[in-house]
């Protein structure tokens, strides 16, 4: 679909800025880079999540101590937050009442532009050029940016019934595959038992381990799925599906087969070898991270760059 989200807020003039931070927020850390005007790196600063979905008290607080760390690192005073213009890139900003609530709460940045972190992910791998990522690990989305700036996001609508090819999606079905070898209905290979040294082979114990699971859980099974594909047809047969769902959002962002690409996360490294060849020929190595893309993402605004 084509995204046309973009949150952008403005407190003080340009004229007051001295400072440019990039931040890049998940589900389970957040990362801060100091830049000055000119766009020199003075420090880093890391805390813990910031992904939207957690709340935003939680998003304000770890991305406030991120700056801090990172002004800290620098060997610098905390200036008031007027003088700092701060892109971020953080999870779940497609919660948009939530997204405008922290916008509304960090009203004192002298600018702050509010994205996804798949968009600054877009905006580091291809250094603000057009270009497509596709990223796996414990989830799994598209998102390409169009030499016209028209912006195609496709997936990530999340487990269970979305992020195709990702790690909680392999787990998931490797789980189901372990479950169908416990009672008998397939053979017990290497996947189902790799499956179960983790959660156990007995109905009772499968069972418990999946009504305390979630998403980051069962992404913990996909490894085993990796280190059975050579041996068990049933872990290779889930990996190619895998891949080919990822091929699925690429061929989607871009239909013209013209696009750089970067295959992002664990998993999507890992898979990146079983995509089709004229897919992984337009696969490029991406330029820089999400936390670099958030500095460039705010440098945009600023017409700094």
């Amino acid at each position: 679909m084509t995204d046309t989200t973009v949150n952008f807020y403005r407190h003080a003039g340009a004229g007051e800025i001295r400072y440019i931070v990039g931040v890049d927020g998940g589900g389970s850390l957040t990362r801060a880079r100091l830049t000055s005007l000119e766009g020199s790196v003075l420090g880093y600063g890391e805390a813990g999540p910031s992904g939207l979905s957690q709340g935003v008290d939680q998003a304000l607080s770890n991305t406030s101590e991120a700056i801090a760390k990172a002004f800290q690192a620098a060997h610098l005073p905390q200036p008031p937050q007027q003088q700092c213009a701060v892109g971020m890139g953080l999870a779940g900003t497609g919660i948009s009442a939530r997204a405008e609530e922290l916008l509304r709460r960090a009203h004192d940045y002298g600018m702050l532009r509010l994205d996804s972190d798949a968009y600054t992910a877009l905006i580091g791998a291809h250094l603000g050029l057009a270009g497509a990522i596709v990223i796996a690990g414990t989830g799994s989305a598209g998102l390409a940016r169009h030499a016209d700036g028209r912006r195609v996001s496709v997936g990530g609508w999340g487990f269970p019934s979305g992020d195709e090819g990702s790690g909680a999606w392999l787990g998931l079905r490797a789980l189901c595959a372990a479950q169908q070898a416990a009672d008998g209905r397939v053979l017990a290979g290497p996947l189902a038992h790799a499956v179960w040294a983790l959660t156990g082979a007995t109905r009772a114990e499968i069972l418990a381990w999946e009504a305390n699971a979630s998403q980051f859980t069962y992404a913990q099974l996909a490894p085993a799925v990796f280190d059975s594909a050579t041996a068990d047809p049933k872990a290779a047969e889930l990996l190619y599906a895998a891949a080919a769902a990822l091929h699925t959002l690429v061929i989607t962002m871009d239909s013209t087969h013209s696009l750089p690409i970067c295959i992002l996360g664990s998993v999507g490294r890992r898979l990146q070898p079983l995509l089709p060849e004229q897919t992984r020929a337009r696969c490029v190595e991406p330029a820089s991270d999400a936390v670099n893309g958030a500095v460039l993402m705010i440098r945009e605004d600023l017409a700094i760059i």
